[in-house]
């Protein structure tokens, strides 16, 4: 009798390791992001790590969202005017495309590039940093490692993503004006003026909450798959690249949800 059970025993605990997997490597990113803000309110209070990673994560990763964020734009833009064009309604353009930047676009795509950027950065750095055993020096000359590596990271992050989407917005938006009025010869004043009358602070603020979540999570996807590497230099290239699936899959799950949520605070509302 037991030996028949054995099997499907076996089938059922396989069948199961993935998800037991996923549980524990989620609990592990809560342990570690707990710890991380549990030191940030304990001395010695270390303001130039988290100037230098807020130069790392922002300043760095500019030029590339400032790229990105002029093209998604420009896209938009265009792809509404042709949707819209079908009824007649290209002065609609501004605020079709000023709330998808403010509230999706934006957020997604400028978190994207820092996951893609800074989040394997840091990853390459704290894993490089781990089979070199300075993190183990770090913990001989009772410095904690968490402290001075982790929780700047994370705050830098959850600091640089929302001012990076705000930059993203501008730039698209400039992309966007310049091929719906420069390109397509829209009337201005049609669809500056909807712009400016139906895109709300609120938009914006929905937007700037959702990067911080994002800039939080493509952090600490980062900081555990570096901090948590072992062997050698192929396992840091490993890290780097779960890394950034793992912060982008991140930002994009977490993207629905925070919707959901944010719409509950913020109710839309009509004119």
């Amino acid at each position: 009798m037991n030996e028949a059970a054995a099997p499907r025993t076996n089938i059922f605990l396989t069948v199961l390791r993935p998800f037991s997997s996923f549980i524990t490597s989620l609990g592990a990113h809560f342990i570690m992001m707990a710890s991380a803000f549990m030191w940030l309110f304990r001395r010695p209070f270390r303001l130039r790590l988290f100037l230098e990673q807020m130069e790392f994560i922002g300043v760095g990763s500019l030029p590339i969202v400032l790229l990105v964020g002029f093209f998604s734009g420009a896209v938009s833009s265009l792809q509404a005017i042709n949707a819209l064009r079908i009824f007649g309604q290209e002065r609609w353009v501004g605020v079709t495309v000023g709330v998808s930047l403010a509230e999706e676009l934006a957020p997604v795509f400028a978190s994207l590039m820092i996951a893609a950027r800074a989040g394997s950065g840091m990853a390459t750095e704290l894993g490089s940093m781990r089979i070199t055993e300075q993190i183990d020096a770090l913990n001989t000359f009772a410095v904690n490692p968490t402290q001075y590596l982790i929780t700047p990271r994370l705050v830098a992050g959850m600091i640089m993503a929302p001012l990076l989407t705000m930059a993203f917005n501008i730039i698209g938006l400039t992309g966007a004006y310049l091929v719906a009025i420069s390109v397509h010869q829209l009337d201005v004043g049609q669809v500056t003026g909807l712009f400016v009358y139906w895109v709300d602070p609120v938009n914006y603020m929905k937007g700037t909450s959702k990067a911080a979540v994002f800039g939080l999570a493509l952090s600490l996807a980062a900081c555990f798959q570096g901090f948590n590497v072992r062997g050698g230099a192929k396992e840091v290239g490993m890290a780097t690249t779960r890394s950034v699936v793992t912060g982008s899959v991140c930002i994009l799950i977490l993207d629905y949800f925070l919707i959901e949520v944010l719409n509950a605070i913020w109710p839309l509302s009509g004119r």
